[in-house]
């Protein structure tokens, strides 16, 4: 679907033209396909639909263009001329004035530009990161809150409405080690002998907290009874680590609505009534002693146990209740960002899901593929601040959140990805952050000078005709779309991409047309506006991943 007028136009004006020749009696707009040739000497956009239309009529395309052009309004097109090019493609060349008409709106809308309602409100839980809250958050984690950080924006800006939700992992065997290791170095704190539980968590940080608590309790749980000794240390170890995962993501810019507790399906009664919901529509059986769950019947290579043979449950059945309780909650869709060993849980859980009466493409997982840190082409194991995995904080130390979060978005998130550090710190053009950030600042220089020398931007574009300005027009022109398809596939990388050629446009504009002419106003104040709608644009799109556009450099 596009949304700029000049495609929505074009559309409209070849569909009346093949209606016109009784080629079609009617024809969909959202098949006419409209794109930009890369070659220039192709026009300002091309379609196909003569190719298209072949099937249909079983003619020769460009027998079929030719009647095309022949019957095409021009005037209601905005088109200078058009001609057939190859097979039969159908080439157009709209005229200076409607390619222009642009930049009005897009000083006009701001920060709005880019933003549309083709979402049309529809519901979407986006879960992403979702870490054990057991220790720093690492390189998986860092891409995963990157991207799920990215996509949510994104959406939003496409109209969709995007919970974004965490799910904490605050009931299972990783959060009683937890509470073990904690007592334990909180007993060796006061001078106790106590032995970390054998999978217990060896870091720094239960150090400190256990110290810290120390400070606060003294001796308070030195002689007490264990069970409620753990009770305590699990509340306390939980609620410190969350919380420390909380004020890394937030210096990270990323941000949920929504904290769910695992703990809390067990306080609520949330998962046997699953359990009893699958056994009353006939998708469970016992067999060895223990539930299974007949996953097989929705495409699963083999059935799933739900509650093992000691009665305790698997972790596929609170994650069922979990997904229950989301679609129960409204959602129309909901998404997870899952790391790469994740793979074999989508159709278990897309199994789950249809069982429970719900739809397949009601549940989205996308996978998150490993990420190695590589310097001077090495691979950079071990965190330089606590001598374990790369965590979220080395980065952001190291590199700053903006590389950080660019480099991520910039790739998709289904292929593994080097993330290069000495490019990332380097500042070059190289650099795909500092490149873009750099026009970002360029603009911002130009309207300082511009503002010196007493010009303002106009509100009428005819002056600007040269090849470098219509071009830096047409990119400007995509960004919803852009925004659009890339909301769609839930690929953040589409506008990293589009922020690198509109950085990459400017640039090739500046170098070529001279921006502030005092003994040329008019030409100034027209290409000037142009600067702001180009400003504007890619500070709009560098907020959809979470980037900053700085005015200095």
């Amino acid at each position: 679907m596009a949304v700029n007028k000049i495609e929505i136009c074009l559309k409209e004006v070849l569909k009346k033209a093949i209606i016109d020749l009784e080629y079609v009696d009617d024809y969909s707009v959202d098949k006419i396909v409209i794109e930009i040739p890369k070659d220039k000497a192709h026009g300002d956009y091309s379609s196909n639909i003569a190719m298209q239309l072949t099937k249909i009529l079983k003619r020769n395309p460009r027998e079929i263009a030719q009647g095309i052009i022949e019957a095409i309004d021009k005037e209601a097109g905005n088109i200078d001329h058009v001609e057939i090019a190859g097979p039969g493609f159908i080439n157009l060349f709209l005229r200076k004035d409607a390619m222009t008409s642009i930049i009005k709106e897009v000083l006009e809308e701001k920060d709005n530009y880019g933003k549309t309602k083709y979402g049309k409100g529809t519901k979407y839980n986006v879960e992403f990161v979702s870490a054990n809250p057991t220790g720093d958050l690492h390189l998986g984690h860092a891409r995963g809150a990157a991207v799920g950080d990215c996509i949510c924006r994104i959406m939003n800006a496409a109209g969709y409405d995007v919970t974004r939700e965490y799910y904490i992992n605050d009931a299972g065997n990783q959060i009683t080690n937890l509470a073990l290791s904690l007592y334990a170095r909180y007993l060796q704190a006061l001078g106790y002998e106590k032995q970390l539980p054998e999978d217990g968590y060896h870091g720094q940080d239960i150090i400190d907290i256990a110290s810290q608590i120390k400070e606060e309790i003294g001796e308070r749980y030195v002689d007490a009874d264990e069970k409620e000794a753990i009770a305590y240390f699990r509340k306390v170890g939980t609620e410190f680590e969350l919380q420390k995962i909380k004020d890394i993501l937030n210096e990270y810019r990323v941000s949920y609505d929504v904290w769910f507790s695992e703990t809390s399906l067990y306080d609520e009664n949330k998962v046997e009534p699953t359990i009893q919901k699958l056994t009353d529509k006939g998708y469970t059986y016992e067999a060895d002693g223990a539930l299974w769950f007949k996953s097989t019947e929705f495409g699963d290579d083999k059935d799933r146990v739900l509650v093992k043979t000691d009665g305790s449950y698997t972790y596929l059945t609170p994650d069922i209740a979990y997904h229950l309780n989301k679609l129960d909650r409204g959602y129309e869709y909901l998404v997870d960002l899952l790391g790469a060993d994740h793979h074999g849980y989508i159709n278990r859980m897309k199994a789950a899901i249809q069982a429970l009466g719900y739809n397949a493409d009601q549940l989205n997982i996308d996978i998150m593929q490993m990420v190695r840190m590589v310097e001077n082409g090495e691979v950079v194991k071990m965190s330089k601040r606590t001598g374990n995995a790369v965590t979220i904080k080395d980065l952001i130390d190291d590199i700053g959140v903006d590389a950080t979060r660019y480099f991520f978005a910039s790739k998709s998130g289904s292929s593994p990805f080097d993330f290069d550090l000495g490019l990332a710190k380097s500042q070059s053009n190289d650099n795909p952050v500092y490149y873009a950030q750099y026009a970002h600042a360029r603009m911002c220089s130009i309207l300082n000078q511009a503002k010196n020398a007493c010009i303002d931007v106009s509100d009428h574009y005819e002056l600007l005709v040269h090849t470098k300005e219509i071009e830096l027009v047409k990119h400007i022109n995509e960004f919803r779309n852009e925004v659009i398809e890339s909301a769609k596939l839930r690929a953040p990388h589409k506008i990293t991409n589009y922020i690198q050629r509109l950085a990459q446009l400017f640039h090739s504009f500046y170098n070529d047309c001279y921006v502030i002419d005092e003994n040329n106003k008019e030409l100034s104040s027209q290409r000037l506006s142009l600067v702001v709608a180009s400003q504007i644009t890619l500070k709009n799109a560098l907020n959809l991943v979470g980037v900053e556009a700085p005015e200095k450099m």
